[in-house]
């Protein structure tokens, strides 16, 4: 399943602290996840960043939001306890709870609408998108790198084969493929290359090498297994045991079903989806515009 909504862990946090009695973090946190039957598995999954769990980020705010709105009190590091307006919600016994709740408290509405700052907010709680401030970033880095790939790919398509044959050496190197060597990785594609067009030295030494092929094909072709079976002989021809088939397309279950059965060659396949993912992160063919730093508090530095 998909890590609840920020707006669906309100009601559990309260449930879970309605005995009136301390509760830790992560007592809240396994205490959300069982009353909203998320998996050990689910509660893995990382923001798009990769810098933090989803759930643990989401159930983070949730204590943040519940605290600000007056609902629960932080008795010392990391312990929490419900408080009067708390308990006073859950006699109601409610079926949900909104932000609509959260924005009658005062301290919650500076907080969240920032009208200490000298705003003046006429947002009413339908105009309010529910979700954490993290989650803002996280969609908005997800959308500004899914333009920035679609921006990739055409770039890309305007290129000579041979250019993009370099291009993919160098995304290689840039990953850390070939190490520190002078001519790490070589372009091999022209006539009688029988079906490879690049080799890169796996490690610093050189002791193993991949072999590539690399094909500028047009974004919406479907490549099947035929042709990574023809890949797999032109290793064969090599005596290669590696192979990397990557391209601006993409490619059908067939295809990745094949090349997962290989057992004397491990072959893997790289589609442009994966390739402009590869760009940004090792950053080649793009530069940083700008750099946020997100801090959170510092416990340790605060405990005794």
């Amino acid at each position: 399943m998909v890590v609840p909504k920020l707006e669906k862990m309100y009601l559990p946090l309260l449930e879970c602290l309605k005995d009136g009695k301390e509760h830790t973090s992560k007592e809240i946190n396994d205490f959300i996840a069982n009353y909203l039957e998320v998996s050990d598995e689910d509660r893995m999954e990382l923001l798009p960043s990769g810098n933090m769990e989803i759930f643990r980020s989401r159930a983070t705010w949730t204590r943040t939001y519940l605290k600000k709105a007056g609902l629960i009190k932080s008795t010392s590091r990391g312990i929490f306890v419900i408080s009067e307006d708390g308990k006073k919600i859950l006699q109601n016994e409610p079926e949900s709870i909104g932000l609509e709740l959260f924005l009658k408290n005062e301290t919650f509405r500076e907080f969240y609408l920032g009208k200490k700052s000298g705003k003046k907010d006429n947002s009413t709680p339908s105009d309010i998108i529910e979700g954490t401030p993290q989650d803002s970033l996280e969609e908005a880095f997800q959308k500004i790198n899914s333009d920035l790939a679609d921006e990739l790919l055409s770039e890309i398509m305007e290129l000579s084969p041979t250019f993009f044959e370099r291009l993919v050496v160098k995304l290689l190197e840039n990953i850390g493929y070939g190490g520190s060597l002078v001519n790490a990785g070589e372009v091999v594609g022209k006539s009688g290359d029988e079906g490879i067009d690049g080799i890169i030295r796996e490690d610093k030494l050189g002791f193993d090498l991949i072999y590539i092929q690399a094909k500028r094909w047009d974004i919406g072709t479907t490549i099947g297994r035929p042709e990574i079976q023809k890949f797999v002989g032109a290793l064969a021809g090599q005596g290669a045991t590696k192979g990397l088939f990557i391209t601006t397309a993409k490619f059908s279950k067939d295809a990745h079903d094949y090349a997962k059965k290989q057992h004397t060659t491990k072959v893997v396949l790289v589609d442009g989806q994966l390739l402009t993912k590869l760009m940004i992160e090792h950053n080649l063919g793009v530069s940083i515009e700008n750099t946020y730093e997100v801090k959170r508090i510092d416990s340790d530095f605060f405990s005794d």
